[in-house]
């Protein structure tokens, strides 16, 4: 597997053998002068105020050596940097990179138009590799450790969120505190938003005006959109944004992850499972 290797030809390891000897060369060096010195030299000069235990500092200037060392490394090193090993040549990480983005490129283009099958199948999938293991395989949170979704997209959801408040999203209007309103108050609340803010708006939702708007869209992003609640954008903003829950926090899944596609498939996912 090593017979195209050649050493003589390749920049980086011809910098690296240089490196060495120079390295061993200057060590064997310093190490010899500074030898020879314990033997012979005697301490001179005048000491700083400061002591440590009696142990005093002299006012010696800087070693020429040391300075002239340490000006070099660095001129070395933006050397290597810029042109030695230029931040364009070859990495493995940009190749990986470049081969994710393509991966990715080619599975949202087969995949733009899935049916309903398949946005449950691939949800599923996705579901079971990166959500069951803190959202349990049933997604009943796992005895409460963590959100469940046996009620979420329902008003029984969306009652048991006004009741104890919802933390850990990261909005900038901060978190919701539980107990903003209390029965039939809440009830009408959490049935005009589970059923898509259509109707009636209750004069009950006043209470939650003040954070998510008057139209519950969430005042320009400060707050959650109540809007799509129950919906695959809303699963998919939550997976973009985190969550800091009771177990720890959830991760952002906005870093490549996740294709927008397999966002919404898992958000297909979770309204399956919640109650019918």
């Amino acid at each position: 597997m090593f017979e195209n290797l050649n050493v003589s030809t390749d920049v980086v390891n011809q910098l690296s053998l240089v490196g060495a000897a120079a390295i061993i060369i200057l060590t064997v060096f310093v190490v010899g002068k500074y030898i020879k010195q314990m033997k012979h030299d005697t301490s001179s000069g005048e000491l700083t105020d400061e002591n440590w235990d009696g142990i005093g500092e002299y006012k010696n200037p800087l070693p020429l050596g040391w300075a002239v060392s340490f000006f070099g490394t660095m001129v070395w090193a933006i050397w290597y940097w810029f042109a030695g090993y230029p931040l364009n040549a070859f990495s493995q990480i940009g190749q990986y990179n470049e081969e994710v983005s393509a991966y990715n490129t080619t599975f949202e283009s087969k995949w733009a138009n899935p049916d309903e099958d398949t946005l449950m199948g691939m949800g599923e999938g996705v579901y079971l590799v990166q959500c069951a293991p803190c959202h349990g395989i049933a997604g009943d949170g796992i005895e409460g450790k963590a959100a469940g979704f046996d009620k979420w997209g329902t008003a029984a959801g969306v009652l048991e969120v006004i009741e104890k408040g919802s933390k850990g999203l990261g909005y900038p209007m901060g978190e919701m505190p539980g107990g903003m309103a209390s029965g039939d108050d809440a009830k009408a609340i959490a049935a005009y938003v589970a059923g898509g803010m259509a109707g009636e708006k209750p004069a009950s939702f006043a209470a939650c005006a003040s954070c998510h708007g008057e139209d519950g869209k969430g005042l320009g992003g400060q707050s959650p959109d109540l809007t799509t609640y129950g919906t695959t954008a809303f699963v998919t903003d939550v997976l973009n944004r985190g969550k800091d829950g009771a177990i720890g926090m959830m991760p952002k899944f906005n870093d490549g992850r996740l294709t927008d596609i397999q966002k919404e498939a898992v958000g297909h996912y979770i309204l399956s499972l919640g109650e019918k």
